[in-house]
């Protein structure tokens, strides 16, 4: 078979002229211009000290069609070699020697500078200290300027020199031969092997994977851009520019620019293939994209043509800013407002797919959406779906959507795998093993600042919410709110706590507004706690307690035992949290559910019907044992999860009423609840019971909401304390060493 290259002896200096005439062009088929300005210096020192930096590949372009220049300056020449292989090294080069600008990856443009130190035959990048030294040729590109008079050049470098000290006959030697030598770098030789001008754009593209799978390996998502170049430049310059405006604010119009994320062009091209393609494996649509049947394993053009009109309509929506936008909203629903709490972008990435996925698939209405997005992007987020095997994760994922075709199918669908991810084991004992760590970039760590977003929670010791202090787009020399150890670095090292890991424990952080950290210092957490405790009352001190998963008297703890009750009621919050997001919470349900719904849905964990609050409807008599069932109730709900009890209702839903308990009105109801509730189990915990009356199929009920107590709540009953909790839809005592474990669980991990 035919060669379809030759090789081909170039010196630099005809390199750069001829890529400055535009007879040597530059395909759309590489990669921004990533190296760094030390590697460039490390490239110049090897030519000079004439080791070999490798070779070129070229393509014999046939036609002048999608090709660009690395200059900036008009060409006098259509392009008749393409640049294939080795863009980074003649960009470099060519930078250098030209003086012009380049493209950096995040989109900045800047200049190139190398110096150089003859009497030491030394490249340096440019800092303070060599700025300042005579020494420096400051800039080596002067060497190669259009009007450079080398041997004035020269001379007045050693004159300069010599201002600031003598230089012996030798030195000035060395310092000619070596700028000498440096600016003869043009004519450094080089290999360049040129492809065959019959191969066409898909052989050329080949060739690229094949070349750059050695060495500096690339993935397969910069072969897609690689086709995308050849077959849909402006499709590319698409993506860039977008991730371009993502860095920018933009005052002037609508743009890309947030505070969660900051993509690559690779990024947002996986999210077109998600949502697009349903693939996640970025090889399968690499061959796609080539026209290749993935049955057959045949090519066609015209299936090519199909496949990238297909990415164009996909890569339409992924980068409107309205679906942008929006689905960030569904992020900050989820309560990540900030950039440096998320811990993966491909999770972004994912679960942006998903977004657009259910939109246009599925046509599932915004505000359903947004809310199914923000517990999923909750869930990945908090478990690292999308961790270890992205790829095979969301392969699964997608194929999970092929059997379902309704917006209703779309969110129950996610709601369900949710639920296998959310289970009792992953709050209770999954969650607080994963606190148990020291780690600052802790997915667990994010979510519960997430969670404390999601629930409204106020700083600690603060009355400013947790997410308006956290905002992101506030700049200052000071935090709003920082990480405070609630046991101080320096206490613990005084007790003996010398593990760095130990002090440094998530459980052991909370956060604070700035002022306070300071003032706070190496203070022992009963010292300050005293005095922080007088700027709250009692309720208000409850509710921070909870928020910020601190156990009653915890500054009086032993620090290990205090560690291993707070991870789990960081994981109670965290879940708290999500059973915002999911609307489970008993109070988010009575402000979005009617009682209608509430009681059509029948009795559940969390919700309970009683006929009465006192009579015995068998007897027609008041009947203590009536109220205590009334009281387990309400007692059961406080020790679990929280829930609903709704009096005036039987077991099948129907309407009783409260006239059979035979009260003259509802204010008398209303007082005999609240103070039996006092009476039978204390005046402390009225914090988390909120009765009220509702109307129902034509007759008033009572309605109990309670929520989930922050200590143990016991019930008075014949002269004994007892304890209650839901199991299922009954109400459970419990005692002995049940009770323990139970307690132990619940309230004091």
């Amino acid at each position: 078979m035919a060669t379809l290259f030759k090789e081909v002896n170039y010196n630099l200096s005809t390199l750069i002229q001829q890529i400055d005439l535009g007879i040597i062009g530059l395909p759309d088929i590489q990669r921004p211009f990533v190296w760094k300005d030390t590697k460039v210096r490390d490239l110049f020192d090897s030519m000079y000290r004439g080791y070999p930096v490798g070779y070129f590949l070229f393509w014999a372009n046939g036609y002048q069609e999608n090709t660009k220049t690395i200059g900036d300056q008009n060409k006098q020449k259509a392009a008749q070699l393409l640049i294939v292989d080795g863009q980074q090294r003649l960009t470099s080069l060519f930078a250098v020697m030209k003086s012009k600008s380049i493209i950096r990856e995040n989109y900045e443009t800047e200049n190139i500078v190398i110096s150089f130190k003859p009497l030491e035959e030394k490249f340096e990048i440019p800092d303070a200290a060599t700025k300042r030294s005579p020494e420096y040729i400051q800039n080596i590109s002067e060497l190669w300027s259009p009007d450079i008079n080398i041997f004035s050049f020269t001379q007045n470098f050693i004159e300069k020199l010599q201002q600031t000290r003598e230089l012996s006959g030798q030195e000035i030697n060395q310092i000619q031969e070596s700028i000498s030598r440096l600016k003869n770098l043009e004519h450094y030789p080089f290999s360049v092997l040129e492809l065959s001008a019959a191969i066409d754009e898909e052989q050329v593209a080949d060739v690229f994977v094949r070349i750059n799978s050695q060495g500096k390996k690339l993935n397969t998502t910069d072969f897609i851009l690689t086709l995308m170049s050849v077959f849909w430049e402006e499709g590319r310059k698409d993506l860039e520019n977008f991730c371009a405006s993502a860095r920018q604010p933009n005052t002037s119009e609508a743009s890309a620019f947030n505070y969660l994320i900051t993509p690559d062009p690779e990024q947002m091209l996986r999210v077109s293939v998600g949502f697009g393609f349903r693939r996640a494996r970025m090889k399968y649509v690499y061959s796609i994209l080539r026209g290749k049947d993935l049955e057959t394993e045949e090519f066609s053009e015209e299936r090519r043509d199909q496949q990238f009109e297909k990415l164009k309509n996909a890569q339409a929506k992924v980068l409107s800013l309205t679906n942008w936008h929006e689905f960030l909203k569904a992020l900050q629903r989820a309560g990540y407002v900030r950039s440096d709490y998320i811990s993966s972008q491909v999770n972004v990435l994912y679960v942006y797919a998903m977004y657009l996925i259910g939109k246009y698939d599925f046509e599932v209405p915004l505000f359903e959406l947004r809310e199914i997005i923000a517990r999923w992007f909750y869930m990945t987020s908090l478990t690292g779906r999308y961790t270890g095997s992205p790829e095979s994760q969301m392969e699964a994922d997608l194929a999970n959507l092929r059997d379902i075709s309704t917006a209703e199918e779309f969110v129950s669908l996610l709601d369900k795998i949710i639920a296998t991810q959310f289970t009792s084991d992953f709050w209770q004992i999954n969650l607080p093993n994963d606190l148990a760590t020291s780690s600052s970039r802790s997915p667990s760590l994010f979510a519960y600042y997430a969670a404390l977003n999601v629930l409204d929670a106020k700083g600690l010791f603060s009355q400013l919410k947790v997410s308006d202090l956290l905002h992101a787009g506030l700049k200052s020399n000071k935090s709003a709110l920082e990480k405070h150890h609630l046991f101080p670095k320096n206490y613990l090292v005084n007790i003996g706590i010398e593990d760095q890991r130990v002090r440094n424990q998530i459980a052991n952080f909370a956060l604070v507004e700035w002022s306070d950290n300071i003032k706070i210092s190496d203070s022992s957490p009963q010292e300050y706690m005293e005095i922080m405790k007088e700027r709250f009352d009692h309720d208000e001190l409850r509710e921070m307690y909870y928020w910020h998963a601190l156990p009653d008297d915890w500054q009086n703890m032993n620090y290990d035992e205090f560690l291993e009750v707070r991870r789990q009621k960081i994981a109670d919050v965290i879940q708290t949290g999500y059973n915002k997001l999911s609307s489970i919470d008993p109070e988010v349900d009575a402000e979005i559910t009617s009682i209608d719904q509430l009681i059509q849905g029948g009795e559940s964990e969390n919700i309970e019907f009683k006929s009465t609050m006192r009579v015995n409807l068998y007897t027609n008599a008041k009947d203590q044992k009536i109220e205590m069932a009334f009281l387990k109730t309400i007692a059961a709900f406080l020790n679990t999860n929280g829930g609903v009890l709704v009096v005036g209702v039987n077991d099948d839903g129907e309407s009783l009423g409260l006239d059979p308990d035979g009260f003259e009105n509802s204010d008398k109801f209303y007082l005999h609840a609240v103070n039996l509730i006092r009476d039978k189990m204390g005046s402390e915990n009225a914090l988390y019971i909120h009765p009220q009356f509702e109307d129902y199929v034509g007759k008033q009920i009572f309605v109990v909401k309670c929520k989930p107590a922050l200590k143990p709540v016991y019930v008075k009953d014949q002269g004994q304390e007892k304890f209650y909790a839901r199991t299922g839809n009954s109400t459970t005592e419990l005692n002995g060493r049940e009770l323990e474990d139970y307690i132990n669980l619940r309230f004091r991990r």
